[in-house]
């Protein structure tokens, strides 16, 4: 394994250094892009010719803990996105989603370990790419965050219009007498009150603060854009009104991953839902089949489904393990009533579908034996 970069640079924050940067040598870049075009093929969503907007394979994030113990965070997670398309990420908290978005940016703390890859079109492997690269070409140009934690994201001792121009100069290039009017209207594309734009982040609501690190994420109009729990303290309106401006950012040829708890965002806007439990992706599958049916095929995935109120109203019975002690074999076996000891090992996740030995049977599959 190799560890990431450090750099806790704001995604989408201002920046005063010159945007100049060398790019990988093309050699590297190519090398990227077919490897990035060959998982898409594999994983049987983008068609085998298109370079998917990002290609992850293998990643897997381990914390080095004192007395020698590691905590492993995300476990061999391999999916893809293609141009266009919106994939959701769900799953209980503490389960990965956050590290796995964090791992993409490279702002994982010192004792983080990563392995795999993660590919962007051009080439960039967003796991080996040095600060550098990161910081002055990638973060907010080719790849934007909605934080989880977006007080801690804006810069305190600025108000929120300050950060908006300065993010449009540095990004979008634009320059006074425009600058007003265009960090106006890049608070109103997240729902941003433009009463509030002369307010420091202190003086924000969690909602407030929630849209004004959107609006700074969708200024650079990035290829990929990464929303960890956009939603986070929004009303049922705004949370409606936020994720259909997120999913129009997509459009046709940019991407959208979107770590979510809010399973009715998740089925307004996503088109692929992909379930973790316990660091590891265990589902991956059409939004319209998931959510409707045949519905998911893990017995982990149903359960969420079947706690929601609007659904059995059932909660999944005992607690997901530490993810510093997790079992040998099937993390979920503990919980599951289909778990026998065929469980004791790690099932593998198919292209598309679930990894689990004994999966849900769709209405017109016959039973297991």
């Amino acid at each position: 394994m190799t560890g990431p970069s450090t750099g806790t640079d704001a995604v989408t924050g201002p920046s005063t250094e010159a945007d100049a940067v060398t790019d990988p040598s093309a050699s590297e870049a190519a090398a990227g892009v077919e490897a990035a075009s060959d998982a898409a093929a594999a994983a049987g969503g983008a068609a085998p010719d298109a370079v998917p907007v990002l290609s992850v394979r293998g990643l897997s994030v381990r914390f080095r803990m004192r007395g020698g113990a590691h905590v492993a965070a995300v476990t061999d997670a391999r999916f893809e996105l293609a141009a266009g398309e919106c994939l959701a990420l769900v799953g209980e908290s503490g389960c990965g989603k956050s590290v796995l978005a964090s791992a993409l940016l490279g702002l994982l703390p010192e004792n983080a370990e990563t392995a795999g890859s993660a590919f962007l079109a051009d080439g960039t492997d967003l796991l080996t790419a040095d600060e550098r690269t990161l910081a002055r070409t990638v973060r907010g140009r080719r790849v934007g965050l909605v934080p989880q934690s977006p007080a801690a994201h804006l810069t305190p001792v600025r108000t929120v219009r300050s950060q908006l121009e300065e993010t449009l100069r540095e990004l979008t290039g634009v320059r006074r007498p425009e600058l007003r009017k265009a960090g106006e209207a890049a608070a109103e594309r997240a729902a941003f009150p433009l009463g509030h734009l002369d307010r420091y982040p202190h003086e924000l609501s969690g909602g407030l603060a929630q849209r004004a690190a959107t609006a700074l994420a969708l200024i650079g109009d990035a290829p990929l854009l990464l929303a960890d729990e956009p939603t986070t303290g929004l009303d049922r309106e705004l949370v409606d009104r936020t994720v259909d401006e997120l999913r129009r950012h997509v459009g046709d040829d940019r991407a959208l991953l979107m770590i979510t708890h809010d399973l009715a965002a998740a089925e307004r806007i996503a088109d692929r839902v992909a379930v973790m439990y316990a660091s590891r992706i265990v589902e991956i599958a059409d939004a319209a089949d998931f959510f409707g049916e045949p519905g998911p095929r893990h017995p982990y995935a149903r359960g969420l489904l079947n706690a929601l109120p609007e659904r059995e109203f059932t909660p999944i019975p005992g607690m997901p393990p530490e993810l510093s002690a997790l079992p040998e074999g099937c993390a979920f076996a503990a919980r599951c009533e289909r778990a026998d000891e065929a469980c004791r090992s790690v099932p593998a996740l198919p292209l598309s579908g679930a990894a689990c030995h004994h999966p849900v049977a769709p209405a017109l599959e016959a039973p297991r034996a």
